[in-house]
């Protein structure tokens, strides 16, 4: 599912966020078997208490920002 993305949806995948959508996958795949509603609850418990800044998404990790995946 995350090849299928990369090449359909992201196009780009930096190595610095790579972990972001491997844990959205990952939660995407292990809530594929509930229902919408179930699966926007879990979402929802999951969120909350959960928050990304700017300034952490844009800290300096020393990988190159724009290199390809």
């Amino acid at each position: 599912m995350l090849k299928r993305a990369y090449k359909g949806t992201f196009h780009k995948i930096s190595p610095k966020h790579m972990h972001r959508y491997v844990a959205e996958f990952v939660g995407r795949h292990n809530i594929r078997e509930l229902d919408t509603i179930q699966q926007m609850e879990v979402i929802g418990m999951r969120m909350a208490g959960n928050r990304l800044t700017y300034k952490e998404l844009t800290r300096d990790t020393g990988l190159p920002s724009g290199a390809r995946v």
